[in-house]
């Protein structure tokens, strides 16, 4: 079966959301490639904890950045990093394509983040988790085709709605 993807499919969200879990259903069912940039960042650069460390937020941003327009290049199910979407470049290049929103509640959230090795929940965990979710979710929304809360739902039900969402979308023309 041929891809169904014109462009890619772009999955945002906080941390914790399941945009890679999510993103990985839905590449399969559409038969599309499944692209990470966190994993693309790791595989090239190594651990985001040691980038953060050695190099600072700034240029691990910019790596980051990079790694989006390189995932935007193909027709694929891209899994962004939460801060991927802080970058002015980055949430212009989003412009054109289907952009998905998993959104999460802090309940949830807890135990899918806790004991991980997330830079940016070092010191605060849910705490910083909630911080960092309501300062991004105005830039969120703002990019935001479609929005499906993973709080409490089954995965596949959320995976479900983006494929049908994607089909029934149609081809979508390029912004000029």
């Amino acid at each position: 079966m041929p891809p169904e993807l014109d462009r890619p499919v772009v999955i945002i969200g906080p941390m914790g959301a399941g945009k890679t879990s999510v993103g990985k259903r839905v590449a399969k069912a559409l038969g599309a490639t499944f692209i990470d940039t966190d994993k693309a960042i790791v595989r090239e650069h190594g651990p985001i904890p040691r980038l953060f460390e050695t190099l600072g937020e700034p240029a691990f941003r910019e790596i980051e950045r990079d790694a989006v327009a390189a995932a935007l290049r193909s027709p694929a199910v891209v899994s962004l990093g939460g801060g991927a979407v802080l970058d002015d470049s980055t949430r212009d290049r989003l412009g054109g394509h289907r952009v998905v929103l998993l959104t999460v509640t802090p309940e949830a959230v807890e135990s899918r983040i806790s004991g991980s090795d997330r830079p940016l929940l070092h010191h605060d965990g849910i705490a910083a988790w909630k911080a960092i979710a309501a300062e991004r979710a105005p830039i969120y929304a703002a990019l935001a085709d479609i929005t499906l809360d993973t709080s409490h739902r089954p995965l596949s039900h959320v995976v479900d709605d983006i494929v049908s969402w994607v089909r029934t979308a149609g081809p979508q023309k390029e912004d000029s």
